[in-house]
């Protein structure tokens, strides 16, 4: 099933402010939390689904790369809405629940933090790379596997930061529930405010003795081999993103984002502009004059006939109808635009000059351009404007 509109799912319009997003985000989610609707699967759905939209949205870098690309330029795996915890979404943004007056980790997950995992440590940092593409692969995506060195969880402590089990200690200032309260008087009475605990920085505990593997962090330098799955329509320059596939957090804190920038390889013979792709196809003056059938190369690296019929003029340009780049953010392909050239030979054997010089002066061959043809450039623009 198509993901929903990010803006659609918050019910903001794409120019609302931060402050609006993060309103509207509230709002959505307290709608939709569990503890307001318990046991209806299809509420926690769409919990989930507007925390996602909100990890969007409220971070500028992200927000820019989905308006400009869409979903697809916040592909990959991960996320809120790829199997992300009730416990993640807390722990990210709890800070908006704050003032709702109950505790959301007590109200939803009932009682005291002590019979479930602890809050998670500090969130990794994001990773960039660059993935050079041929435009064959740019046109029909491509799947790229991929080693990239980073930091990956400690398999010893499985990312906690302990020696074994034993080695943690009941946080005394939060009494283990990673938050503690705050009850202010006002005017309006009594405010009750939940913040992240000051001593375990929300993870309920601390560490006794340090895993001798990654010395207390949770985390390690090393490599990990990660599948890209790169969508069809990508340009030069483009970024996509990959959440969780960045840094490891520190003692089991939320990985960090993978952002990937497209690079494009050149193509020997084909370019690239916009959605449409270009091949200049270069002829002799006597194929111009008698017509001929040749050969292009395509994307798909498969070879089509056109045919140039007789009396064809320099930068003339043939459409393809459909051999262009799919469009990445809606239905359609663009064009491939064959540019005619015609080829006129510099060395002249005297044999073919004296044929030529018989012709010179034939009235046939004396300029007579149609004053209502377009120029070259109007042709070019016109053909780049109709496939937008």
């Amino acid at each position: 099933m198509a993901k929903r509109d990010y803006y659609e799912i918050l019910g903001v319009a794409k120019n609302a402010s931060a402050d609006e997003i993060k309103k509207a985000y509230r709002q959505t989610a307290m709608k939709f939390h569990p503890d307001r609707n318990p046991g209806n699967k299809e509420s926690e759905e769409k919990f989930k689904e507007a925390a996602e939209a909100y990890e969007i949205l409220s971070d500028q870098q992200k927000k820019a790369r989905y308006d400009q690309y869409g979903h697809a330029g916040t592909s990959g795996n991960g996320g809120f809405g790829g199997g992300m915890r009730m416990e993640d979404i807390f722990t990210n943004f709890g800070d908006i629940f704050g003032n709702s007056g109950f505790d959301p980790f007590e109200s939803f997950f009932g009682g005291s933090r002590g019979g479930r995992e602890k809050g998670r440590g500090t969130r990794g940092s994001a990773i960039g790379i660059r993935v050079t593409l041929t435009l064959k692969e740019m046109a029909e995506g491509v799947q790229k596997k991929l080693k990239i060195k980073k930091y990956i969880t400690c398999e010893i402590c499985h990312g906690n930061g302990a020696k074994d089990k034993n080695s943690f200690h009941q946080c005394t200032t939060c009494n283990g529930s990673g938050y503690v309260r705050r009850v202010t008087n006002t005017i309006l009475g009594q405010m009750q405010t939940t913040n992240t605990c000051p001593t375990c920085h929300g993870e309920g505990q601390t560490i006794t003795s340090k895993c001798t593997n990654c010395h207390g962090d949770g985390r390690i330098y090393g490599e990990e081999l990660i599948t890209l799955d790169i969508p069809a329509g990508v340009a030069d320059g483009m970024q996509l993103s990959m959440s969780s596939k960045g840094n490891a957090g520190e003692r089991g804190g939320m990985p960090g984002d993978l952002i990937i920038t497209i690079d494009e390889t050149k193509d020997a013979e084909l370019t690239r502009e916009g959605n449409n792709v270009i091949y200049e196809l270069h002829i002799s003056f006597i194929d111009a004059v008698l017509g001929t059938t040749v050969d292009v190369p395509t994307l798909d690296g498969s070879k089509t006939k056109i045919k140039v019929k007789p009396g064809t003029q320099g930068g003339e340009i043939h459409r393809l109808k459909g051999k262009g780049f799919p469009s990445i953010n809606s239905y359609g392909k663009g064009d491939q635009l064959v540019h005619i050239n015609i080829w006129t030979p510099k060395n002249l054997s005297s044999e073919e000059k004296v044929m030529l010089e018989k012709l010179q002066h034939s009235a046939n061959f004396k300029p007579q351009p149609d004053k209502n043809e377009k120029t070259f450039f109007a042709k070019m623009k016109g053909y780049f404007t109709s496939s937008e």
